[in-house]
């Protein structure tokens, strides 16, 4: 069944949103709940067929046209740019999601020493490099939204994902610290956690009916968690209606922690 987004947020109308990995799965449906409020959404990701097809389908439903650029997150300079970019075209950044990250399995055993470092530079290291490139347009608008997407995988500590579990648990201590950090510029600076968020992703590669019917003896309410329901915490995370809440985690799971 499909959801429909309910609450408009009236401040986010005309404001900058800038998101990363935001061209597919809940990054993708980020662009398209932020572009439905009225916001100036600027993405970058490394799919730049999807990133076209996803602003086309926004264009067509007579939302402004998202700024996009293929960045390779990893390239720590290309990603900073990619945000002075963004904000010389659509204006001062009202809040950042980071939302790019790799969740491919791998056992212990099969992560050598280049592989952990590529593992943290894809899934923590963009998340602090955005936030500084993003506050500096932030603290000269008095303040901003910096959300940060961790996972429940950090409080759980599931098998065959021990590099991006250390970053998704990383996330957690570095969004307390920049909200101290920020605090004094009014930037607020919050986690999400989702739990199994059903993606094209997660249905081609490891959503099974029998992987279904485990998750669900496992949560409370038993209906699929969807990208949307991700993107409805996110609007509210960086709407003003949030304006002091900082420093916080927000699981959402169906019940599962």
């Amino acid at each position: 069944m499909e959801q429909q987004l309910n609450a408009v947020y009236k401040d986010l109308a005309d404001k900058h949103i800038f998101i990363t990995g935001g061209a597919s799965g809940i990054g993708a449906e980020m662009v398209r709940a932020f572009s439905a409020q009225g916001a100036r959404v600027s993405f970058i990701d490394f799919d730049s067929g999807s990133a076209t097809k996803l602003c086309a389908d926004i264009a067509s439903k007579g939302s402004e046209t998202p700024w996009f650029r293929e960045v390779d997150v990893t390239d720590v300079p290309a990603l900073e740019k990619s945000i002075e970019d963004a904000a010389a075209e659509f204006g001062p950044i009202y809040a950042l999601i980071n939302n790019v990250a790799n969740d491919t399995r791998h056992s212990p055993e099969e992560l050598d020493e280049e592989g952990w470092r590529k593992s943290m530079a894809v899934n923590l290291d963009p998340v602090f490099f955005a936030s500084k490139a993003a506050y500096k347009s932030m603290s000269k608008n008095n303040g901003g939204s910096i959300i940060n997407l961790s996972s429940i995988t950090a409080l759980l500590g599931l098998a065959d994902l021990s590099g991006y579990i250390t970053a998704k648990a990383a996330i957690i201590g570095m969004t307390k610290a920049l909200a101290t950090d920020y605090g004094e510029a009014r930037v607020r600076v919050n986690a999400i956690l989702p739990g199994w968020v059903i993606t094209e992703r997660q249905l081609d590669k490891w959503l099974t009916p029998e992987a279904e019917e485990e998750w669900k003896k496992l949560v409370a309410l038993k209906d699929r968690v969807m990208p949307v329901d991700v993107a409805k915490l996110a609007l509210f995370l960086a709407s003003s209606d949030s304006k002091m809440i900082t420093g916080q985690k927000f699981v959402i799971d169906a019940g599962r922690t």
